[in-house]
């Protein structure tokens, strides 16, 4: 019995350093906000904005943080498919690249997921305990959609905020 354990344990670790030579993705670092980030062009009040950095930015901006253990296989992989399709969903940092009713649609889902407590999601949550949202937290975060999109509403014509259906 010893026997099959030990070459249990080997065969595990032999497939552990194997994933090792799987390439990791590119990192999705970047020090500088880009032209379309939505600090660019919306304001976003300080209480908000450390909210943002702290529950949000890492899978939906250009400003991930990566802990140490992004750089092992196969958490690298999760993590970068997990970072990929945050920001498939919504994407801070190339906000204002939207059309103008998918930036208001964007902020009503902003609104919508934080409110139902589905963001940020309970998997990031469970290893970044300072990312779930308080209540006081979730209120910034709706307050400040809501304002937006109401700063949107006085700016652009009702229609022009509507998304069109394909």
């Amino acid at each position: 019995m010893k026997k099959v354990l030990k070459w249990i344990g080997l065969m595990i670790l032999a497939a552990f350093i194997l994933v090792q030579l799987v390439p990791k993705p590119e990192k999705n670092e970047s020090i500088l906000w880009g032209e379309s980030d939505i600090r660019t062009r919306f304001p976003v009040p300080v209480a908000a904005a450390n909210i943002l950095k702290e529950s949000c930015m890492d899978c939906h901006s250009n400003d991930t943080q990566y802990p140490w253990y992004a750089s092992v296989q196969p958490v690298a992989m999760w993590l970068g498919e997990h970072v990929e399709d945050g920001k498939k969903h919504l994407d801070f940092s190339a906000f204002t690249s939207y059309n103008l009713p998918k930036q208001f649609h964007k902020l009503e889902e902003v609104e919508e997921m934080v409110s139902e407590e589905e963001m940020p999601l309970e998997s990031y949550t469970l290893i970044h305990r300072d990312a779930k949202l308080s209540a006081d937290q979730r209120k910034i975060l709706i307050d400040w959609s809501k304002a937006l999109r109401d700063s949107m509403r006085k700016w652009y014509p009702a229609d022009s905020l509507v998304r069109k259906k394909k």
